[in-house]
C-alpha cells in the first residue's frame, strides 16, 4: 500500500514465483480495470503464451519435485531439462529465467524477441515427445500408484468448504478453472477443456496436472502462429492514478485462483489491497485431508498439493 500502481505489481512475482507472470498478469488486468484502458491485440495473445508457458514450467517443476518426495530421484532431472527451455525462452524476451517482472499496466514491458516463435515451436514439439516418457517413469510405475491412490482424498464439498482452488479442486470434480469461469485476455476463443477428476485423492491431482500440462500445449498451438502485429503496450501516463473506488481481478495460476482487489481513493499508491492467493486456502485443507494417513503418506499429500511456501507466508 506504500507502493505506486507501477510497483506494487512486481511484489507478487516473489510470492507464488513459480507463477510470476501470472501473478503480475492479475494486478496489470486490475489497474487497467480502474484505468480503464483498452490493451492492444498483440499484448493480449503474448500474456497469454506467456502464462501458459509459466504453467508448464511450474507442472514441470512439480512433476519431478513429486516423484522425488517419494523416492523417484531421476523424474527431477528429466523436468529440469524440459524446463530449462522454457528458462531460455523467458531470458530472451523478459531478461530473466524466474521473476520475470514482463506484466505491466496496459501490455507487456517488451515486444518478442525474433527467435520467440522458433523457440516455442520447438519446445512445444520436444516436449510433446517427452510424455510417454514421463507416463513410463511415473505415471503409470505401480510403486507410485500404491502411494497415490486412494491417499489424502477430498471431497468435493469440502473442497469448496475450504476455499481450494485450482488442481486441488478440480481433483475432486470441483470446476474452478478461472479460464473458463471468468474469461479474460481472449480465453474464451480458444478451445480447450477444463481439467477435472473425480477421484479427490493424491493421484487425480497428478494426473489433473499432467492433464493440464497437455492443454497449455493445445493453447500454444492456436496461437503461436496467431500474434497479431501492432503495439504492444497501451500508452500510459508515468504516474497512474486509479479513480476512487474498488477493483477486482483474477486470474488461473498453476495453483489456483488469484485475485487482487484494490481499494482507490484516487491517489498515486492504493488505499488499500489484498491478495487472494491459492497456496493458503489449499494448504488449510491439509489437516483434514491427512487425518487417518500414516507420516509417509503426508510427505506425498504436501507434494500433491503443489504448495510453494512464499505464497502462504507473506
Amino acid at each position: 500500500e506504500s507502493l505506486t500502481y507501477r510497483q506494487f505489481i512486481y511484489s507478487t512475482s516473489r510470492m507464488d514465483y513459480l507463477s510470476a507472470h501470472m501473478n503480475n498478469h492479475a494486478c496489470s488486468m486490475a489497474v487497467e480495470q480502474g484505468l480503464g484502458l483498452e490493451i492492444p491485440a498483440r499484448a493480449r495473445v503474448i500474456r497469454i503464451l506467456m502464462s501458459e508457458l509459466t504453467r508448464l514450467a511450474s507442472h514441470q517443476l512439480w512433476w519431478g519435485a513429486m516423484a522425488m518426495d517419494v523416492g523417484a530421484i531421476t523424474p527431477f532431472f528429466h523436468a529440469f531439462r524440459e524446463r530449462e527451455m522454457i528458462n531460455d525462452i523467458m531470458e530472451e524476451t523478459c531478461g530473466a529465467r524466474l521473476t520475470m517482472n514482463y506484466m505491466v499496466p496496459g501490455g507487456v514491458m517488451f515486444d518478442l524477441h525474433p527467435n520467440f516463435q522458433v523457440k516455442t515451436k520447438d519446445f512445444v514439439r520436444f516436449f510433446r515427445s517427452k510424455f510417454d516418457e514421463y507416463d513410463e517413469l511415473v505415471t503409470n510405475n505401480i510403486i507410485f500408484q500404491e502411494r497415490m491412490k486412494n491417499v489424502g482424498r477430498i471431497s468435493a464439498e469440502d473442497a469448496v468448504s475450504f476455499g481450494c482452488s485450482g488442481p486441488v479442486a478440480r481433483a475432486s470434480g470441483v470446476s474452478s478453472d478461472i479460464r473458463k469461469l471468468a474469461p479474460y485476455e481472449g480465453y474464451d476463443q480458444l478451445n480447450f477443456t477444463e481439467a477435472l477428476e473425480t477421484a479427490g485423492d493424491n493421484y487425480a491431482r497428478y494426473l489433473v496436472r499432467m492433464q493440464e500440462m497437455r492443454t497449455s500445449l493445445s493453447i500454444i498451438d492456436q496461437l503461436i502462429d496467431n500474434i497479431p502485429e501492432g503495439d504492444f503496450q497501451a500508452k500510459t501516463k508515468a504516474v497512474l492514478k486509479l479513480p476512487k473506488g474498488e477493483y477486482y481481478s483474477r486470474v488461473e495460476t498453476a495453483r489456483g485462483d488469484f485475485g487482487v482487489y484494490i481499494v482507490s481513493e484516487g491517489g498515486t499508491t492504493p488505499y488499500r489491497i489484498k491478495f487472494r492467493s491459492p497456496g493458503f486456502s489449499n494448504l488449510s485443507a491439509l489437516d483434514h485431508i491427512a487425518r487417518g494417513c500414516k507420516i509417509g503418506d503426508l510427505v506425498a499429500i504436501m507434494g500433491s498439493l503443489d504448495l510453494v511456501i512464499p505464497d502462504i507466508d507473506r
